[in-house]
């Protein structure tokens, strides 16, 4: 018999008392009983993006929101500026080109973090760029972006600052409000704790006159039926309902424990992490700007870096997660967000340990383990 452990930074592990609400009956949405739910969970969304302004909820991976935070924000012959670090960030950039929207591309080397002075030079040559887009922390490389610092260059200009924190939301801290993040956009599946299938948009007033104006073409992910359903606390198309009910028990798990513990939580198991990685002789792939939410390691020399990834989840059940793209082999990467325990982690390191002596890896066997428990004490 093997037992599953899930480490990957999306999907992420389930609590046992969110699954059981999505054993209930199904219900209809278009009923006080529901209305009563989209209440509540838009409070509590309101609670964990840290804002006064609505969250728009959609029935879709993170990918639509970050879409519709393009197709409702701008119109044909407005510019933007794209942050590039990862994946997820040239993301927004293939959505502009889908759109037929200019964009200067803002590269980082894959594993650093954007110098948000780049950001206010690229903006002060170039007063036509409307928004800036950006990532709280790039998924594919476990990068943490100052979010807080880049706002405070936005503050200068006209310019609205959207943030991608489909992997961050939950597992380190963005405020909203606070930091001066006009549309921030997130997903169902990593820190907030239930299936793939939601996402999520908060929308400053700022960002709400830019939609007013946008003459992209845009439906499904159309912000203002949103926010006009919203405003009847209901949903313009038919909602996922029983996500949206487990999201309502997840935010509650989440109130109950508190973001600043909850951060702390995650800060001290990534640390531990990084920590245990690093007695093993391992080399962290973004070691100067790291997210607490998933951490990147570089595969050693001769490890065929697509192998340990198999061998860990079908051999032994412990599930972490590749590289993406040019980085495909080349490091693995460990989740500590979300319902990710401590225990999860010890059996993470020790399955990773054993597989990586199997494959021919020399080090101290057990000092990776060691070293993770006595940080974890």
């Amino acid at each position: 018999m093997l037992k599953n452990y899930l480490l990957t930074p999306g999907p992420t592990p389930i609590p046992p008392r969110v699954l059981e609400t999505m054993a209930r009956p199904i219900i209809h949405h278009r009923t006080p009983e529901f209305q009563r739910i989209i209440q509540e969970v838009e409070e509590d969304l309101k609670y964990v993006y840290q804002t006064k302004n609505e969250v728009l909820i959609f029935t879709a991976s993170g990918t639509g929101a970050m879409e519709g935070a393009i197709t409702n924000l701008l119109s044909l012959g407005d510019k933007a500026l794209v942050v590039r670090g990862g994946k997820f960030g040239e993301r927004f950039g293939e959505i502009c080109q889908a759109y037929g929207i200019e964009f200067v591309a803002l590269d980082v080397e894959w594993g650093k973090t954007v110098d948000p002075k780049k950001i206010d030079d690229i903006l002060k040559k170039d007063k036509k760029i409307k928004a800036v887009y950006t990532t709280l922390c790039e998924t594919s490389t476990g990068v943490a972006t100052d979010i807080e610092a880049i706002g405070r260059v936005l503050k200068n200009y006209e310019a609205a600052l959207v943030v991608d924190a489909i992997s961050g939301l939950a597992a380190i801290p963005i405020k909203t409000d606070e930091w001066g993040a006009d549309v921030v956009v997130s997903g169902s599946q990593k820190g907030l704790m239930i299936p793939p299938g939601l996402a999520f948009v908060s929308v400053s007033p700022k960002a709400w006159q830019m939609i007013e104006k946008s003459t992209l073409p845009k439906y499904y992910f159309d912000f203002k039926a949103y926010k006009k359903a919203l405003g009847k606390t209901d949903t313009p198309f038919t909602p996922a309902v029983n996500l949206m009910i487990a999201l309502r028990e997840a935010l509650k798990i989440i109130k109950e424990e508190g973001l600043d513990v909850i951060f702390e939580r995650h800060k001290k198991m990534a640390f531990a992490v990084r920590g245990a990685v690093k007695v093993m002789g391992l080399e962290l792939f973004s070691p100067d700007a790291y997210s607490d939410g998933v951490t990147a390691v570089k595969v050693p020399q001769g490890i065929d870096g697509e192998k340990l990834v198999k061998i860990m989840r079908d051999k032994y059940g412990v599930g972490i997660a590749g590289g993406q793209d040019e980085l495909k082999g080349k490091i693995f990467r460990i989740a500590t967000m979300g319902y990710i325990t401590a225990t999860d982690l010890i059996v993470c390191i020790a399955t990773l340990e054993t597989v990586l002596s199997e494959m021919g890896y020399k080090f101290q066997l057990g000092s990776g383990v060691g070293a993770l428990e006595e940080t974890l004490k």
